[in-house]
This record gives structure tokens, sequence and C-alpha cells, in this order.
């Protein structure tokens, strides 16, 4: 009896051992059949299937959490419905506006101008008036006395809203704006503002009267079937009709903002927008509400200092007037418009690209085209913080400085805090400001903004704040770059095969 007892455990036992084993073999080859049918670009692939089959049962669950730019089914098809509502907004600026669409553009825009228009249904708008700001401190300055003005409308997108200092003092500034009779709407990005949403500020603002939405809330009921870093990366602002801000700034106060880590204050950018494409903005951001909140709210279209009810009507002032093409990108927008116009803007550049980035992990294609413009003598400034709050993400972007300094690249590492500024400006003729980094994490997944501004004035403007950059930076040489430890080279390598996955 006994001997059976043990035989019959011994035959369970098998059983099990079989069931688990080819359980786990059928499950890999799912997955692995999964990354065949999506397409992607081969360092990619290879990369997961490195990972799938390196890492057991590890490589399998970070593909189903982070493999796919996956938002739902539902949120995918909503997504569909609600941009359906946001082109007859589109449709209806263009209607009413003929006159803000540019008639003249430089050279290098023009072209970018079309292909936005074409794949997002609008292009360019003219007539805006913009301030740069290059310190944060001012930046929060002119929001509070915008706050202050405000009459109908304050809406807000960060992906992190960190309590503290001037920050406070926004808070403050927007609960009495509320409390006057201004709708006030914040998006507020669920990981980036983590701490915001486990401090007091939520009930107190709520209580006020001013709406909050937790965007892309993690959940463990949907864990596997949304992708959870896709994140809420827009940083925007918008002040009734006609007062918009974005830039690479979080709201946070820059003599507070994670001193822990040792990396000094973030630098940023941020620009204040006077003009029609603040009627674009309000449409990216009636979107991303509806998609939050199931509730749909009509752009201020008709109500700037710029338009008025009658058709072909301009500015009676024409100084110091950019042209702006706003683009958007993230699930529901075309797809990949923003590597579209930047591969685009690369190939065209004839003198000079100046490139500022926290974080540098080009695409195959960015880092070629980045290469060719140094080999066709293109003068190519790429500056990057010498520390940045990443650790993968600071390996893995050495992994591809060999081959730009061979190009003739040149890199330059800030060396007085964390550059987090996102620009690029080409040939002192046209500017890219916004949050979108050069790494796979902003030119594929997450939603961002971007501004492209068509302005000569407005370009020798940031080319200026570039150039301090790189006076407060490090240039690489390439001799002592070749000749640096083996082992900084095998880590680099390393990390670089996890690139596409960053």
């Amino acid at each position: 009896m006994e001997l059976t007892n043990k035989y019959v455990i011994l035959i369970i036992y098998n059983i099990f051992n079989y069931s688990v084993i080819c359980g786990y073999w059928g499950l890999t080859i799912l997955v692995t059949i999964r990354v065949l049918l999506k397409r992607r670009t081969v360092p990619s692939f290879m990369a997961w299937l490195l990972m799938i089959y390196t890492l057991p049962l590890i490589g399998i669950i970070t593909y189903l959490l982070f493999g796919e730019p996956n938002l739902g089914k539902k949120r995918l098809t909503k997504s569909k419905i609600v941009w359906s509502s946001s082109i007859f907004h589109i449709n209806k600026l263009k209607n009413y506006y003929k006159n803000i669409f540019p008639k003249q553009k430089s050279d290098i825009a023009s072209s970018v101008f079309t292909l936005c228009k074409h794949r997002q249904g609008i292009g360019a708008l003219q007539g805006n008036q913009i301030q740069l700001f290059n310190k944060i401190d001012d930046t929060l300055i002119s929001l509070i006395q915008d706050i202050e003005l405000a009459q109908h409308r304050i809406d807000m997108i960060f992906y992190i809203w960190e309590p503290g200092g001037l920050v406070d003092y926004i808070s403050k500034k927007l609960i009495i704006a509320a409390q006057r009779g201004v709708k006030c709407r914040l998006i507020l990005d669920s990981v980036g503002c983590i701490n915001f949403f486990n401090s007091s500020y939520p009930k107190i603002l709520q209580q006020a009267g001013i709406n909050i939405v937790k965007a892309l809330h993690i959940s463990l009921l949907h864990i596997f079937l949304r992708r959870m870093d896709l994140r809420q990366h827009r940083k925007m602002i918008l002040i009734d009709s006609h007062i918009a801000y974005t830039g690479s700034m979080n709201m946070v106060d820059p003599n507070l903002f994670k001193k822990h880590i040792g990396i000094g204050e973030w630098i940023d950018i941020m620009l204040r927008i006077d003009g029609p494409v603040t009627s674009a903005m309000g449409i990216i951001f009636a979107f991303d509400w509806e998609m939050e909140t199931g509730e749909h709210i009509m752009p201020l279209l008709l109500n700037t200092p710029y338009l008025t009810t009658k058709k072909n009507l301009i500015p009676k002032s024409t100084k110091n007037q950019h042209t702006i093409q706003i683009i958007p990108s993230g699930p529901g927008f075309p797809e990949g418009i923003i590597h579209q116009v930047l591969i685009t803007l690369l190939y065209k550049a004839q003198k000079q690209l100046i490139i500022t980035t926290p974080y540098l992990i080009p695409s195959d294609d960015l880092l070629y085209a980045l290469c060719s413009a140094a080999q066709r003598g293109v003068k190519v400034h790429i500056i990057i913080p010498q520390n940045n709050d990443s650790i993968l993400v600071n390996w893995a972007s050495r992994a591809f400085f060999s081959e730009l300094l061979d190009a003739g690249v040149f890199i330059h590492q800030f060396q007085t805090g964390l550059l987090h500024v996102k620009s690029i400006s080409i040939d002192q003729k046209i500017s890219l400001i916004g949050t979108v980094n050069l790494d796979i994490r902003s030119l594929w997944l997450n939603f961002e903004i971007t501004l492209l501004i068509d302005s000569k004035s407005f370009s020798n403007d940031l080319n200026k704040i570039q150039q301090d950059y790189i006076a407060h930076s490090k240039l690489i040489d390439p001799k002592v770059w070749a000749n640096r430890p083996y082992w900084k080279q095998i880590v680099e390598r390393l990390f670089y095969l996890l690139s596409p996955l960053l």
C-alpha cells in the first residue's frame, strides 16, 4: 500500500513537472509569435527575444507589461471616436479663419508643414507672439500674473506636479481663480504626480471647485491589458482662449525638486504664446480631457484677440509674430509623426544643428540622420547633461557616442545641473521646443507635444540660450573617449542591447 502511494505521488509530481514545462514553453512560443507579428525594428525585435529566452518567465512578464504600446481595446476605440470630434473642431477652425494659415514659409519648414497638415489635419498657424523663458522662476511668476487675470478657463496638463515652494503659490492662485468663477481643470499623470496625489492638495483644490483628473491610472486589474509605463508626458497650460504655455518644465520648484539625488538644479525652457495656435492646443486638451473623463468640452476657438467672427481678418500689428506648427503625438494620434518630422528636418539641415536633450537614445534612423548631417558638413552639436536621473539611460546613451563622434558630431556634457530642455535649432531658421526626448519612449510611446517655430528671430533667441549651455558644458574629446576603460565599454554595450526597451 505504501509503495502504491509513493508511486501515485511520483506520477502526480511528474505530471505537474511536465505541465509546468509544457505550459512555460507554450507561453514562450505564444509570446514569441506575438513579437513576430508586431512590426518593429530589428534591434527591438532581437532585444525582446533575447530577454524572453535568457530570463525565464521574467522576460515574458516584462514583455506582457511593456512590450507593446497598448492602451487597451476600449480606450483605443474611444480614442478614434474622440479624435473624429477633434477633426471637426480643426475643420471649424480652418473654415472660419483661413487668414491664419501662412502663405510665406521658409524652405526648411514648408515640406514639414505640408506633412503635418496631411497627417494630422492642420498645418502651421501664423500671428503668434512668443516669450521664451529659460528660468523656471520667471515662468512661474509670469504664470501667476496670467492666472490672476484669467476670466473664463484655466486648463493644465502635467507629467509631474510636485508640491512645495512656488508651486504651492500656484495652487493658491488657482483656488482664488476658481472662487471667482474661473473654470479650472487639471490633467495630471498618475505616476509622475504620485507625490501630489499622496498629499493634501488634491482634496484642497477639489473643495475649491477645481477639477482634477488622474491620467492613465494604474490598476492591477488591467496590468496585462494595458501598458503601464505609457504616460501622459505633455506639459501644457491654457488660459482663456489666447494664452498658452508649453515646454520642458514640470510643475515643480527647481530650488526643491529632487535635490536628494545630487545632480543639481533642473534646467528647463518654457514658452508663453499669445495667438491662434492656442486654439489648436485647446483641441488637444479637449481630446485628452474627454479620453480621461468621457466629458466633451468645447475648445474656445472664437474668442481670441487675434480672431473675430469676420473672415480673413489678420492682426493689425505684425511685429514679433511667429508661425507655429503644433505637433501632438502618442496613441490615438498619427503614428510616428514626431519621428517623421525629425527625420525630415535633420536631412534638410545645411549649416548647423544644435540639439539639447536629457535622454539620448535615438532610433537607428535618427542616428544615421545625425551622422549623415555631420558627414556632409553640417555642424552638429548635441548637448546632454553630464549626469541625469536615470542610470539605465545614462549608460545606454553612451553606447551611441562612438558612432556620433566618429561622424564628426560634437557632444557636450552640461556640467551645472540636469539639463532637461528638449530643443532643436536648424540653420538658425527654425526651432523645435516641447516635451519630446530623443529616446524611444518619447518618440513612439508617450503622449507628447512639440512646437515647430518658423522664425529667424526666435531661432536666434534660442541659439543664444543653447550657446550658453555649450559654454557651461564639457566637450567630449573623441580620442579620450576611444581610450576609456574596457569595462565601461562592456557595460555600455550591455545597456545598448536594452535601448529599444527603454
